[in-house]
């Protein structure tokens, strides 16, 4: 139903979590390389525990490459230097929510390429800097198909 990129992402622990949110959400998983680690590193299979064989995951040699794929889908780029509410926005099924590595979050290139409305934030206490990778994706993907009567599941 909704396609989660990660650009890039660093620790395997946030990735293996990823994993198991998007198993359980029936959320297609999309990694852009380089990748902070190895697929098959042991921190990420067990935070993941044995969901991989239930999740969707693809590899990508870039970002347009994994867009291409995706046949450019509607996209929510994640940022805490974005102006718009991520409650503020309606999803729809197909829709791809795109999110920067732990240390350095998403390029500006990246981010200024899209529409204003398609820029989001989850919203934080003044002086936080931001939220743990894995925690962001769960609160956005569940509002998602939230919006979407929780479709599929029970």
């Amino acid at each position: 139903m909704f396609s989660l990129i990660l650009y890039q992402p660093e620790i395997p622990p946030n990735t293996g979590n990823i994993i198991r949110l998007c198993a359980n959400t029936g959320t297609k998983l999309h990694l852009i390389e380089p990748l902070g680690f190895e697929l098959d590193e042991p921190r990420l299979k067990r935070a993941g525990l044995d969901y991989r064989e239930f999740a969707d995951v693809l590899v990508h040699g870039s970002l347009d490459a994994c867009l291409e794929k995706l046949q450019r889908p509607r996209v929510y780029a994640l940022s805490t230097r974005n102006p718009t509410c991520y409650t503020d926005e309606q999803f729809r099924p197909g829709d791809a929510f795109l999110f920067g590595p732990e240390t350095r979050g998403l390029p500006l290139s990246i981010l200024e390429n899209l529409p204003a409305s398609q820029r989001l934030r989850l919203p934080m206490q003044a002086g936080s800097r931001s939220l743990n990778l894995s925690n962001s994706t769960a609160v956005v993907i569940y509002e998602a198909w939230r919006q979407q009567g929780f479709a599929g599941g029970r």
